[in-house]
């Protein structure tokens, strides 16, 4: 995989995949950054860095890191008071990179997408999360009912996101382990995912716009969580 812009290079070097990167290019300018000086680095124009890696938002870097590690689910499941996000069949690689950099700005455990009709953590993806993926567990899985059966059956709770749900987003206790699950642009949750979750819960809309984008919604659930668990402990 070849990884590309200023944020999700260096995010790369400093990241779990720093061991897998055998190639880093960067035009002139670039390549006097700090943090690109203890790697072996080959010169190249603007041009020559597009073609390599198939995007003119480079900013004058790319590396080549070979597949992406993708976690197991039960890796994800092993916190006992874990946050996950997990994403049903969502779509679009910007969608994705917005969700994992917030999931990794606010302590999530990591994200779990599905293997099939879904984005993959991929080039796009990384550039969208500022390489927020390089620090984030992101597992792939076959079934994301049988994920949320699992969770469940762990001690973790699953609340998923749906337009006109009939819980408040702020009312559910976020304590201890906590899926949040959003669903695909568009159609929302599927029926069978939904119906898995132990509440849906809803966001209010004071415009006229009908809905939130999925990131956005992903936002403000994981931050209303780590609100009530940063009350819980002043309250203790």
């Amino acid at each position: 995989m070849i990884v590309y812009g200023r944020n999700p290079v260096r995010e790369l070097l400093r990241g779990r995949r720093r061991h897998a990167v055998t190639h880093v290019v960067a035009t002139e300018s670039v390549s006097r950054e700090p943090w690109l000086r203890a790697v072996p680095i080959e010169l190249a124009a603007a041009d020559a860095i597009e073609r390599a890696c198939g995007s003119s938002d480079h900013q004058g870097v790319c590396a080549d890191a070979g597949p992406y590690p993708y976690a197991g689910a039960e890796e994800i499941l092993a916190g006992p008071d874990s946050v996950i996000v997990a994403l049903d069949e969502l779509q679009d690689p910007h969608n994705l990179g917005a969700v994992a950099r917030t999931a990794e700005c606010a302590g999530a455990s990591g994200v779990v997408i599905c293997e099939r009709r879904a984005a993959e953590v991929s080039p796009a993806v990384c550039k969208a999360s500022a390489g927020a993926v390089e620090h984030l567990r992101i597992a792939r899985v076959r079934n994301m009912v049988a994920f949320l059966e699992r969770a469940q059956q762990v001690g973790f709770w699953c609340h998923g996101a749906a337009s006109g749900g009939g819980v408040a987003y702020d009312a559910p206790d976020y304590s201890g382990g906590v899926v949040l699950v959003l669903g695909g642009e568009g159609r929302g949750l599927r029926r069978l995912v939904a119906e898995r979750c132990d509440d849906l819960v809803s966001l209010p809309l004071m415009g006229q716009v009908g809905s939130l984008n999925v990131s956005a919604a992903a936002a403000v659930l994981m931050y209303e969580v780590l609100q009530q668990r940063a009350r819980l402990d002043m309250e203790t």
